[in-house]
């Protein structure tokens, strides 16, 4: 009545005082952050519509009103590079701040960690009046103090009460939370990145939230703007950070954040176990794409675990996620988790020895050939001890690979024609077995043994393929690739070196990947097509960049990508080739791939 400037003088119900009053007219309602009396509200407008054709109504709520005809429309964060980063500058004008291309990156980092949302974005820019920005960015990663609480209005702020701090902006909505929501929320506030409901489930229930609740209240939660729901398959949820804060500091004080944390550092403990036993069994992509989707997860559950390295499976696990990880191009997490849990596991054990080999395996993807040396040596002495058949082809895998990279290559035919060859497992060890193959035919190769190469590449390409793996393979089809130029078979060098690509592009394996785009730019260049060449030479060398290691630092590797380079400068011309070659360069990994894999 106040708002529409109509008198309190009637006794009538007062939506008929306004249906009276509106009657004929054509009118925009607004109801603003109704959330707190959303019953009240959907009864209002549902008096008013059938009774007033001319009016429209717009609520804006953390939740809809259920009614019929009802129109969502979900707000989000703004988005990080454009409108937030606008709001903040505009926010932030008056205390004497202007945005420019030397403190943009910072704001955009300000911005991200606020995930985009208005209200924080405007009390941090306030914030500006006593704090620098690199000040302002550096203490919003600090914990504590929170950044609910350094989210602040100035004394005499305007707005609302509960819009003077982010705490109080979002505990106003976690009061208007059923007590089993808040309970979930609190819990939910473990995972990293996301989750999906059957995490959710195992993790989050216990208790008076029994597992068979989480579906329906986790529903609930998102029609509240509590969590986000991002419609993949299989479909994810996730909270912002600060609502994630917020839950966090509220299950601390439940006195539940011990045990949850170990819920769900237990279940992704499983999850990589299983992918490592599964490796092998025509499930590896699913299993890279899991690990990509699940990285925070399975940082948080690693710290967790690395918070107590005196458990048993500290180093199973270790090994497990690492595993995982270095297929993935995780190389520093993989390495930082393996370093701290064999140091604090010195003792001997099949687990220590398998770390050992992963620990090996990550050290040769980023190209530190020194230290591949000295984790082969050590992976080598423990597995001859154990003297289990597996694990010995395992580290001979690893040392031959570090052998050839070096240069060292009739030591490591040596080294690889000496191990039999055994049934491939299903577990990551398979994967090593095959890995034999594919090392011993790449140091043929170098050695200009083109026929030797291609047969133990084709073998062990027919071998892979027989057990649905893929990571082997690819490196198969690269080290074909390379033979069919050798004997001047230009397009099935071009055929094999994109069906290389894309096996190392579903695997996510950035080195893999490199590989591949060197050879398939020597099959273009010598099938005639110099520029398109020289850009796929420009994508491969940004690629490499990714890796921190060109060719892995193998002299071998250089001098053959070296050779290329010269025989496309030579056929286009140093200009053309410099143009092209930054064109390619300057391409996304995604966008060159996608470019690398057209035909024309």
């Amino acid at each position: 009545m106040e708002a529409l400037r109509l008198a309190d003088q009637s006794t009538g119900p007062v939506t008929e005082v306004v249906a009276e009053w509106a009657e004929g007219k054509r009118l925009l309602l607004v109801l603003d952050s109704c959330e707190h009396v959303l019953a009240e509200c959907a009864a209002l407008v549902e008096t008013l519509l059938p009774a007033l054709p001319g009016l429209r109504v717009l609520v804006t709520s953390r939740e809809p009103l259920g009614l019929p005809g009802e129109l969502v429309l979900p707000l989000d964060p703004l988005p990080i590079a454009d409108d937030a980063v606008t709001l903040f500058a505009d926010r932030a004008t008056n205390t004497g701040f202007t945005l420019d291309d030397i403190n943009r990156p910072t704001v955009e980092a300000v911005c991200r960690r606020l995930d985009g949302i208005p209200l924080a974005l405007e009390l941090a820019a306030a914030r500006l009046s006593e704090l620098s920005l690199a000040q302002l960015h550096g203490r919003l990663g600090e914990r504590p103090p929170s950044r609910l609480d350094l989210l602040s209005a100035p004394c005499g702020g305007a707005g609302p009460p509960r819009h003077q701090t982010l705490r109080t902006a979002i505990g106003w909505s976690h009061e208007l939370c059923a007590p089993l929501e808040r309970l979930l929320w609190a819990r939910l506030s473990v995972f990293a990145g996301g989750f999906c409901v059957r995490a959710a489930e195992e993790i989050c229930s216990g208790g008076p939230l029994p597992a068979g609740r989480i579906a329906a209240l986790l529903a609930r939660l998102v029609e509240q703007s509590i969590v986000q729901r991002h419609r993949t398959d299989p479909v994810r949820f996730r909270l912002l950070d600060t609502v994630r804060e917020f839950g966090a500091d509220w299950l601390r004080a439940l006195g539940e954040e011990h045990a949850v944390r170990l819920r769900h550092r237990d279940h992704f403990r499983r999850l990589v176990r299983q992918g490592w036993t599964e490796w092998n069994t025509g499930r590896q992509v699913a299993w890279c794409e899991l690990t990509l989707t699940e990285h925070a997860n399975l940082r948080a559950a690693m710290d967790c675990a690395l918070a107590e390295p005196d458990s048993r499976f500290v180093l199973e696990m270790a090994t497990d996620v690492g595993f995982l990880w270095r297929h993935c191009g995780y190389l520093r997490d993989a390495q930082h988790c393996l370093d701290l849990a064999l140091a604090a596991h010195p003792g001997p054990g099949p687990d220590r020895t398998r770390a050992l080999w992963v620990r090996g395996a990550v050290a040769l993807l980023q190209g530190d050939l020194e230290a591949a040396a000295n984790w082969a040596e050590r992976c080598t002495d423990a597995a001859d001890a154990r003297a289990d058949p597996a694990t010995v082809v395992a580290a001979a895998c690893l040392t031959g690979s570090q052998l050839a990279l070096s240069g060292r290559l009739a030591e490591a035919i040596d080294v690889l024609s000496a191990m039999p060859r055994l049934p491939i497992r299903e577990d990551g060890f398979g994967g090593a077995q095959l890995h034999v193959r594919v090392v011993l035919s790449f140091v043929y190769l170098l050695r200009g043994e083109y026929g030797r190469s291609r047969a133990v590449a084709e073998e062990a390409r027919e071998a892979s393929v027989a057990c649905g793996e893929l990571w082997a393979a690819a490196f198969a089809n690269v080290i074909v690739a390379q033979t069919d130029l050798a004997r001047g078979d230009v397009h099935a060098a071009v055929d094999n070196a994109r069906t290389a690509l894309a096996g190392h592009g579903l695997l996510h394996n950035t080195v893999g990947a490199a590989m591949a785009l060197d050879v398939l730019a020597a099959a273009v260049v010598a099938a005639g097509d110099g520029l398109r060449a020289a850009r796929l030479l420009g994508i491969g060398e940004r690629v490499w960049e990714l890796t921190g290691r060109a060719q892995m630092d193998s002299p071998d590797l250089l001098a053959t990508r070296r050779s290329h380079e010269l025989r496309i400068r030579a056929e286009i011309g140093d200009s053309a080739y410099r143009a092209a070659y930054e064109e390619g360069f300057g391409m996304q990994y995604e966008e060159g791939l996608d470019y690398a894999a057209e035909g024309r």
